[in-house]
C-alpha cells in the first residue's frame, strides 16, 4: 500500500512538473510572437521612407497582414486538429519568418510587391500561430484547473515591448531593416522550435482499454510519449477506433467526446450530451460561439484602436510632443499587461462574467475620459483605465471557446476570425471618422461595440462539466 502511495505521489509530482513546463513554454511562445510583430511594426517609419509611401498608402500596407490572417484563421482549427498545436506553431513561426524576411528584403530593394507578398505570408502565419498557441494555452489551463490565459496574453504584451525596444535601438544605431529583422527573426524562430518541445502531448488512446491518455503528462499507468514528442493518435487525429476522443479534465481524469455527440465521462454516470463534431465550419452555426466572437471582437477593437491611434490622438488632441504620444501608448500597454497578470487571480476568485463586466465598464469610463475631458492628465487616467478594460476580453474569450476540448480547435478558429476582423476594419474606419471629428472624438465610437459586448457576456460563462472555477460550475450563467 505504501509503495502504491509513493508511486502515485511520484507520478503526481511528475505530472505537475510537466504541466508547469508546458505553461512556461506557452508563455515563451506568446512572448516570441509579440517580439516578431513589434520588430516589424517598430521599423515601419524606415520602411515607409525606403518605399516612398504617403500616409494613405501606409494605411493600406497595414491592412495586408490583417487580410492574410483573416484568410487563414477559418482553417486554423482544421490544421491544429490534424497536426497538433506543437507542429502548427512551428510551421506558422517558420512561415512568419519567411514572410518578414521577404518584406524586409523588399524594403531594402524598394520593391513594394515583395513587401506585400511578405506581409501576406506573415499574416497567414501569424493568424494560425495565434489560434494554435491559444489552444496550447487552454490545454495547460484545463490541466491546472484554474484561469491562466490572461497571463499568457501578458506574455505577448511583454514581447511587444521587448520587440519595440530592440527596434528603437536598431533604429538609433541606423541598422538596416533587413539586418535587424534577420537577427531577431532567426533567433525567435529558433527559440520557438525549442520551446514547443515542452507543450503538452496530444491525447491518444491506450490500446488495452480504449481510455485516453496524455502521454507522459498523465502520470503513472499511461501509455504515452515523452514530453518532447507529439503523441500518436489512432485512426483520425484525436479520435479512437470507437469514435471517442479522450481529453484531460482539470482533476486529472479523462473524458471523451464520441462521434455520436455524446461524451464519455468516467465516474459521472456514463455518457452526457456535448456538441458533436459536424465539420470544420460547424462553429459558425453555434449561437454561443458567435456571441463569444462578438465579445472578442469588442475587446480586439478596444485594444487595436489604442495600438493604432492613441499616440496620434494625444499629439494632435493636446498639442504635445511625439514623446508625449509615445508615453500615452506606453501607459496603455503597461496598464493592459498589468491587468493580464492580475486577471488570473481575479478570474479564479470571482469568475468570468463579473470580471468581464468590470473590465468592460472600465473600458467605457476610460474611453469617455480620454475622448471628452480637455485635461491631458485626466485623459491619461482614461488611457490607463482603457488599457485595464481592454486586457481580458480576448484571452477569456479563447478560454470560453475552448470549454469543450473536443470542439476547441473549430470554435477558437471562429472566435479568432471574428476578433481579427476588428483589426482589419478598425484602422481604416476610425481613420475616416477622424478626418471628420478628430482622433479623440473618433475613438468614442469604440464605446458602442463594448456596450454591445456587455449584453452578450453571459455566453462566456463556463459550460457545465467544463468549469475551471467551482463557483462558475454551480451558476454557469452568472
Amino acid at each position: 500500500m505504501l509503495k502504491n502511495e509513493r508511486g502515485a505521489s511520484s507520478a503526481g509530482a511528475s505530472n505537475d512538473r510537466v504541466v508547469r513546463r508546458a505553461g512556461v513554454a506557452v508563455f515563451v511562445v506568446f512572448l516570441l510572437s509579440g517580439v516578431d510583430f513589434a520588430s516589424w511594426a517598430s521599423r515601419l517609419p524606415a520602411v515607409r521612407d525606403s518605399l516612398g509611401l504617403d500616409p494613405a498608402q501606409v494605411g493600406l500596407l497595414l491592412l495586408v497582414g490583417a487580410i492574410g490572417s483573416l484568410l487563414s484563421l477559418p482553417l486554423s482549427g482544421v490544421v491544429v486538429d490534424h497536426i497538433g498545436a506543437r507542429s502548427t506553431v512551428v510551421t506558422s513561426a517558420v512561415l512568419c519568418a519567411i514572410g518578414l524576411l521577404t518584406a524586409s528584403l523588399g524594403s531594402a530593394l524598394g520593391a513594394v510587391v515583395l513587401v506585400i507578398g511578405g506581409l501576406v505570408l506573415f499574416g497567414v502565419g501569424a493568424g494560425v500561430w495565434d489560434a494554435a498557441m491559444n489552444l496550447a494555452g487552454v490545454a495547460v489551463e484545463q490541466r491546472l484547473g484554474r484561469s491562466i490565459m490572461p497571463r499568457f496574453h501578458a506574455g505577448f504584451s511583454v514581447g511587444t515591448m521587448l520587440g519595440a525596444g530592440i527596434g528603437a535601438v536598431a533604429a538609433a544605431v541606423h541598422a538596416s531593416v533587413l539586418a535587424h529583422l534577420a537577427v531577431v527573426i532567426v533567433a525567435s524562430t529558433t527559440a520557438v522550435v525549442w520551446a514547443v518541445r515542452a507543450f503538452l502531448p496530444r491525447p491518444h488512446a491506450s490500446p488495452a482499454s480504449g481510455a485516453g491518455t496524455v502521454g507522459a503528462a498523465s502520470g503513472a499507468g499511461t501509455v504515452g510519449t515523452a514530453p518532447g514528442a507529439d503523441a500518436v493518435v489512432d485512426t483520425a487525429p484525436g479520435h479512437h477506433d470507437d469514435g471517442v476522443m479522450s481529453v484531460p479534465r482539470a482533476d486529472g481524469a479523462m473524458s471523451g467526446s464520441r462521434a455520436d455527440g455524446m461524451a464519455a465521462v468516467p465516474g459521472e454516470g456514463g455518457v452526457v450530451p456535448v456538441a458533436s463534431r459536424t465539420g470544420a465550419f460547424a462553429g459558425w452555426l453555434e449561437p454561443r460561439t458567435l456571441m463569444i466572437g462578438l465579445i472578442v471582437f469588442a475587446a480586439a477593437l478596444t485594444e487595436g484602436s489604442a495600438n493604432d491611434w492613441v499616440s496620434l490622438s494625444v499629439v494632435d488632441g493636446f498639442g504635445t510632443t511625439h514623446a508625449g504620444g509615445a508615453l500615452a501608448f506606453g501607459l496603455f500597454v503597461t496598464a493592459m499587461t498589468a491587468m493580464r497578470l492580475l486577471g488570473t487571480a481575479l478570474l479564479d476568485r470571482y469568475g468570468r462574467i463579473p470580471v468581464l463586466r468590470l473590465a468592460a465598464g472600465l473600458a467605457v469610463v476610460g474611453l469617455l475620459l480620454f475622448g471628452l475631458v480637455p485635461s491631458m492628465p485626466i485623459a491619461l487616467v482614461g488611457v490607463a483605465l482603457w488599457g485595464v478594460g481592454a486586457a481580458l476580453g480576448f484571452p477569456v474569450g479563447m478560454s470560453a471557446a475552448s470549454d469543450d476540448p473536443a470542439r476547441a480547435a473549430a470554435r477558437v478558429s471562429v472566435v479568432s476570425t471574428i476578433g481579427y476582423s476588428a483589426f482589419l476594419a478598425g484602422p481604416p474606419l476610425l481613420g475616416l471618422l477622424a478626418n471628420e471629428v478628430g482622433y479623440r472624438h473618433a475613438l468614442l465610437v469604440i464605446v458602442i461595440p463594448v456596450v454591445v459586448g456587455l449584453t452578450v457576456l453571459r455566453a462566456a460563462a463556463p459550460l457545465r462539466g467544463h468549469s475551471l472555477v467551482d463557483g462558475d460550475s454551480v451558476v454557469p450563467a452568472r
